[in-house]
């Protein structure tokens, strides 16, 4: 059938695609049911308008007798993502921490997840408790159910039944960071960020995780007063618990690998620390542990490929089209319901550059083609001017110009009845005229063409987009969900769960056994730092790395079964951008830590990240004696501004850096360690530079 043909019979399809928004508005002046999650329960009323909602917003609704509390709810966080801040000037490259990663079998916890018939709240490490709790009040929690398993038909996505169904995910990011852990549960309750999410009208979560963390022993940053039974899980476990837990809220989850490593992006899919035998067999893993759980409804398999990934190039070692479909036979043989997700290249094969994982104009010619069909779901990202200055941001027709960028990279393959779509990320903080402009015209794109999307994020410390809440992790952005109210529709208030304490459980939970937890009503903080993503830029880059071996620690052997075939290096690719010039990242040299003390107190330094124009630093501080406060300062006659800080309070002056402990980090308990971080511009990293400690 000619594509012309295909596209006029598709318009049944996209009827039929339209009508599962159930949204009963298209313009933005319609109203939009707001939400508001204050102390662990949600309010609801219908606003007419962006300025209503910003006065919702600024009410307190009052606690249930048994709601969820928000323990440190109004703890400052981390307000910035230094991976992502430098989206828009060069790549971060961050040094390799923690051991190199290995195939797992699952071992960590007994599974595959089942299908229980309601999800529990938050699971102690000794069991699940999926009964309500005298005098806890869980109404609208669990009444909601899940799409289950779905395939997809033509550019539609259906539900067993055959019923369309649109994906309207968030993405909530920290699983793929040194946290191994969602970010904000440092603040807020699993069960009040799910309730947040599914009372704004999405439907979905995407989780981004790192293959560093599916072979870690232990999460950091959860606070054992609001999350008292996620402390001491390993993140495989605390995954299965962030599953089960948002099933409860009628949030089916797509899981995405986000990063080989914990630390930075990679352009392609392995690195020399994470091959792509480790890649394949992480994902067949989470396929069997998740097969018989209908609320996992995807896999995306690799994000923001970009640099030397190409799509059908025929070069195993960088055609990420050739790994895809590697990648999604092997999920498929495991488990043959999941949808299969694929992103986009930077690079297409007529020489144009878009954003990370933002190019399938060549899916036209050459499509994953799969051993199962009516799985793949295309997933591009796309952002506004703010993140990176893209050619079509300056045309004169900006911003009618947009639907014709979009039709030529991706929404063809809808529009043509080829494939569905999925806007795997897409934000803004909606500061500027132009980003207002990019994202007024991506949600009625959404809406007439009803495609499923990923908001990125949730979270608040994304440093260029921030999140849909505010710094608090609890009150939602009323502009951007005013924005977003032709595609939500209209939500509904969800009351969280109270969380369950350790060895509140039957005993028949995953988890290992015993419920060991901190002490009840210790009152203790996040343990660790909450340390914000490393998520890196969707910016073009024209040289590829040197080829180079496949392998190293976390798994051996050529990708694809072939033998000695070359392979680029693990490390993402130097960028260097056209006009208007984008000055390219520069990879940190090894950096043995700094270390200073004074007397109980002692202090190491760490460069996390570097590029171009600045760095990531993390500063722990350990205590051997009294509880004490702190400050700590280093030279560095680079630096000029302090961009963010989380944990300590920094300033740059006579050419040294001086950060005083705040927050979590304000004081040292006895036998205890902090860890702040700080990002600074610098046109260079200082290199072991010598620490001065002040007891304070």
């Amino acid at each position: 059938m000619s594509r012309r043909s295909e596209r006029d019979t598709s318009v049944a399809r996209r009827a039929r695609r339209q009508a599962a928004w159930r949204a009963p508005w298209r313009g933005r002046a319609a109203g939009l049911l707001a939400v508001v999650l204050v102390a662990g329960v949600v309010g609801a009323a219908s606003v007419a308008s962006a300025a209503s909602v910003s006065s919702l917003v600024s009410a307190v609704a009052a606690p249930s007798a048994g709601g969820a509390g928000l323990a440190g709810a109004q703890n400052a966080v981390p307000t910035a993502d230094p991976g992502r801040a430098v989206q828009s000037g060069a790549a971060a490259q961050t040094t390799d921490a923690g051991p190199g990663a290995t195939p797992h079998t699952g071992a960590a916890a007994p599974g595959p997840i089942g299908t229980p018939t309601a999800a529990p709240a938050q699971t102690s490490a000794g069991g699940s408790t999926g009964a309500p709790t005298a005098g806890s009040d869980r109404s609208g929690a669990g009444a909601a159910s899940v799409a289950g398993w779905l395939h997809t038909d033509g550019a539609t996505i259906e539900r067993e039944d055959g019923s369309p169904f649109v994906i309207k995910a968030i993405a909530w990011f920290g699983m793929e960071t040194s946290n191994c852990a969602p970010h904000g549960l440092w603040s807020i309750s699993l069960d009040a960020g799910l309730a947040q999410i599914a009372s704004m009208g999405f439907n979905t979560i995407r989780l981004p995780f790192s293959n560093e963390c599916l072979a870690a022993a232990h999460s950091t940053s959860i606070d054992a007063n609001a999350n008292p039974g996620l402390v001491d899980l390993s993140p495989l476990q605390l995954m299965d618990v962030v599953v089960q837990s948002a099933k409860g809220y009628g949030l089916s989850v797509i899981l995405d690998r986000h990063r080989p490593d914990s630390g930075a992006q990679s352009e392609l899919w392995y690195t020399d620390r994470f091959s792509e035998a480790t890649w394949i067999a992480d994902w067949t893993m989470l396929a069997e542990r998740y097969a018989s759980e209908p609320a996992v409804i995807g896999f995306d398999l690799h994000n923001e490929p970009h640099g030397t990934a190409c799509w059908g190039c025929g070069d195993e070692a960088v055609d990420w089209r050739a790994a895809a479909t590697r990648a999604g036979d092997a999920v498929l043989a495991v488990n043959p319901r999941l949808l299969i997700v694929v992103e986009g290249v930077e690079q297409q094969g007529d020489g144009s550059r878009t954003w990370w994982g933002g190019g399938l104009a060549d899916v036209a010619a050459a499509p994953v083609a799969l051993s199962v069909a009516d799985r793949v779901v295309y997933s591009p990202h796309d952002y506004p001017a703010s993140i990176f200055s893209q050619a079509w941001f300056a045309a004169a027709d900006y911003p009618a110009n947009l639907p014709g960028v979009w039709d030529a990279n991706w929404g063809y393959l809808v529009t043509e009845n080829i494939a569905p779509v999925l806007v795997g990320e897409f934000g803004t903080k909606l500061q500027t005229a132009s980003d207002r402009a990019w994202l007024g015209a991506l949600v009625d794109y959404l809406a007439v063409n009803a495609l499923s999307f990923s908001y990125w994020s949730f979270n608040p410390n994304s440093g260029d987009t921030g999140g849909i809440v505010q710094d608090d992790w609890v009150t939602p952005q009323a502009e951007k969900l005013a924005a977003l109210a032709p595609v939500l529709g209209e939500g509904a208030p969800v009351v969280p769960r109270a969380p369950v304490a350790p060895g509140a459980g039957d005993g028949d939970g995953a988890g290992p056994g015993g419920g060991a937890g901190p002490e009840s009503g210790s009152g203790t903080p996040a343990p660790g730092a909450p340390r914000p993503s490393g998520e890196p830029t969707p910016l073009p880059s024209v040289a590829p790395d040197a080829p180079g071996t496949i392998g190293g620690s976390a798994g051996p052997g050529p990708i694809g079964g072939a033998s000695g075939s070359p392979t680029p290096s693990g490390s993402p690719a130097t960028p260097n951008v056209p006009p208007p010039a984008v000055p390219p990242a520069v990879p940190p040299p090894a950096v043995p830590p700094s270390t200073g003390s004074l007397g109980d107190l002692s202090a190491s330094w760490a460069l996390q990240s570097e590029w171009q124009a600045g760095y990531v630093a993390e500063v722990s501080v350990t205590n051997s004696g009294g509880s004490s406060g702190w400050s700590v300062s280093w030279p560095d006659p680079n630096a000029t501004v302090v961009v963010n800080s989380w944990g300590m309070d920094c300033a740059v002056k006579a050419k040294t850096v001086t950060c005083t402990g705040t927050d979590w980090a304000r004081y040292v308990a006895p036998g205890e360690t902090v860890t702040a971080g700080v990002q600074l511009d610098s046109t260079s990293a200082p290199r072991a530079p010598v620490l001065t400690l002040v007891a304070g």
